[in-house]
């Protein structure tokens, strides 16, 4: 995962807020890992050491409950266990962008919240 001084971005190309991150990476000339976690999806104790990087347990928090497939999937209800399963199983309910870098994470919704990361 994340070095202690080299982010890495979980990113999917076709979300404008991850393309955003990556861009304010960038301009910021910070090198970063990029995760296409749709082509290479995360396992569940990677989810897990992502939600203890987040300072959090609830695996929503990570979760686009707005998506289809979350509907398709009845996981409204669903328990932590469950939730986590199912986003090992279907990467595209995972929220995007997560930065990882050392012992942190954060959402990057909207992109500038990766600048507390950083340290900006």
């Amino acid at each position: 995962m994340a070095t202690a001084d080299r982010p890495v971005v979980w990113h999917n190309p076709r979300c404008s807020k991850s393309r955003g991150a990556l861009d304010l990476l960038t301009e910021r000339g910070v090198d970063a890992d990029v995760v296409r976690y749709l082509d290479d999806a995360p396992t569940r104790a990677e989810l897990e050491d992502v939600l203890r990087r987040l300072g959090t347990d609830d695996p929503r928090a990570i979760t686009r409950t707005g998506e289809a497939r979350y509907r398709e999937l009845g996981l409204a209800d669903a328990d932590r266990d469950a939730l986590l399963d199912a986003l090992a199983a279907n990467p595209i309910l995972i929220e995007r962008p997560i930065v990882l870098l050392g012992d942190r994470a954060v959402v990057a919704r909207p992109p500038e919240k990766l600048l507390d990361l950083l340290g900006d």
